[in-house]
């Protein structure tokens, strides 16, 4: 994987998070391609609970500054950047007072998700995206972790398509049996259709169920790795019916073979 551009999205990643299966495997498998000699870059939320001062978090002023448009209205993107001790790995930072300031990730207190987690999850792949412009850096394969950052395939399809930059890049998503309870706000869909996204392709959308999201995530996304060892059958089955080259299950113990040899053999 030596000099190959690998671009990591993702709603959680440790250290910066708790250790879950999604925030460890979005600092693992980065690091083996940092290892092999590959170019990373991760890009995660900045949530109000994380440590700015202990991780050494700062922002980035060249790459702050523009407004991001979700549902009609203005959003100030902030760009924080911090390195991942010892790794010399660097981790970007979207944020934005509104949506990213409140002490939790996904839900309050009470375990009730955030009611506008559906805005933060178009924000979030709209301020990668356009960060990733601005660094005028071409990544040959954006790989997707977590529900939040499951906008970023269909944005990059549809309200990004015709962007030069990303012509050739290739689009992995991993699915994770690690979801949600519930729904997110009902208006996911008009807010998404608002950025000219066609109705048929999101039409799933109409349910934002963390199901939902991850086949309309799954739809637009170039290959696929199974990333939990129980899917709900849904999702499995949306893997398996999407035509798309996906990987099995691997356990983490031995990822790295199985991952590098999927990306040489089947993405790029």
């Amino acid at each position: 994987m030596e000099d190959k551009r690998i671009l990591y999205v993702s709603s959680e990643v440790v250290p910066y998070l708790a250790e879950n299966e999604v925030s460890l495997m979005s600092y693992d498998v980065p690091k083996m391609i940092n290892d092999q000699g590959g170019q990373i870059r991760i890009f995660m939320p900045r949530y109000g609970n994380i440590n700015e001062r202990r991780h050494q978090l700062h922002e980035v002023i060249r790459l702050s500054g523009m407004n991001l448009v979700v549902n009609d209205m203005d959003m100030p993107l902030i760009i924080k950047v911090a390195s991942i001790p010892k790794e010399r790995i660097q981790v970007y930072f979207i944020d934005n007072d509104e949506y990213f300031k409140r002490k939790a990730t996904f839900t309050d207190e009470d375990g009730t998700l955030y009611p506008d987690n559906d805005e933060r999850s178009i924000f979030f792949a709209k301020g990668v995206v356009e960060t990733v412009k601005k660094l005028n850096w071409v990544p040959d394969i954006i790989h997707v972790h977590g529900w939040l950052a499951a906008m970023l395939p269909i944005y990059m399809k549809h309200f990004y398509k015709d962007e030069a930059l990303f012509a050739d890049t290739k689009i992995v998503t991993s699915v994770y049996g690690q979801g949600f309870e519930g729904t997110l706000d009902n208006a996911m869909l008009k807010k998404v259709m608002f950025d000219n996204v066609p109705e048929g392709d999101v039409k799933m959308l109409e349910v934002p169920n963390y199901e939902n999201i991850m086949k309309a995530s799954i739809a637009h996304s170039d290959a696929l790795i199974i990333a939990s060892e129980t899917l709900p059958n849904g999702l499995l089955q949306a893997v398996k019916d999407s035509g798309k080259p996906y990987l099995e299950y691997v356990p983490k113990d031995n990822f790295a073979g199985a991952y590098t040899n999927f990306y040489k053999t089947q993405v790029l």
